[in-house]
């Protein structure tokens, strides 16, 4: 009985001890090394590794381009044509850029005591450079005062200088210079400085509000007496107008 019972023990043992060394046993599934924290690199050199090191002396790879190009730059250039199409949001053309070509005009009045100034200006611009714009502007202004009245035509050509604030907003300066008629009185040369702003609207819509000086050089005498409230309305006003043109 003792017999048997010391076998019984002994293959235990032996059982147990072959165990004990296959778990010792490396193998590709199960290594002996706990796995390296994560951010270091496990005493390999590498950390984060997924390839082996280059051995000693061996070349590195060479390196690689993926060819991108360069995106257009403001140039003083024109493009292609000298005017751009498709300019405003979701185009690749902004407001104030060379080629941009905007339509519209402006209106504007005022009132005062025995005084009306009523005027309309339809005006086309573009741009022969960034930020510099070349306009032409045709104003039709109806001027009474007391019980006096007249209309005085414009033809002006105004280069502007468009200096922007932001994507959206512009601050802007320009001299108109032409020629003025006034009906009664005769043509004359027109002078018209002219300040203001451009805020974009919508896709492609420009609201401009202005505020402008004109002086007209007209011969008082034509009028057969002195000058009087009208004539100097007619030869020198203040317009305050709001303007709306498009790009295209």
């Amino acid at each position: 009985m003792r017999t048997i019972s010391k076998a019984i023990f002994t293959s235990l043992g032996l059982m147990a001890a072959s165990t004990l060394a296959m778990a010792d046993e490396p193998t590709p599934g199960n290594p002996t090394l706990p796995p390296a924290p994560a951010g270091t690199d496990g005493g390999t050199g590498t950390p984060g590794k997924i390839a082996p090191p280059n051995e000693p002396g061996q070349p590195l790879p060479e390196a690689q381009s993926d060819h991108d190009v360069q995106p257009p730059v403001a140039s003083p250039g024109l493009p292609e044509g000298g005017f751009v199409s498709q300019a405003g949001v979701g185009g690749l053309v902004g407001y104030g850029r060379a080629g941009v070509l905007e339509l519209g005009g402006s209106a504007g009045f005022t009132f005062a005591s025995d005084y009306r100034n009523l005027n309309l200006s339809p005006t086309v611009g573009w741009f022969l450079a960034d930020n510099l714009e070349i306009s032409a502007i045709l104003s039709i202004s109806n001027i009474k005062a007391d019980s006096s009245s007249s209309t005085l035509w414009s033809g002006l050509i105004e280069p502007s200088y468009h200096i922007p604030v932001n994507r959206s907003m512009f601050g802007f300066l320009g001299l108109g210079l032409g020629a003025s008629h006034i009906s009664g009185l005769g043509t004359g040369f027109a002078l018209a400085p002219r300040l203001g702003g451009n805020f974009m609207v919508g896709r492609s819509g420009v609201l401009t509000p202005s505020l402008s000086y004109q002086y007209t050089t007209i011969n008082a005498d034509a009028m057969g007496t002195d000058p009087t409230v009208t004539v100097v309305a007619l030869t020198s006003a203040v317009q305050l107008n709001l303007g709306y043109t498009a790009m295209w």
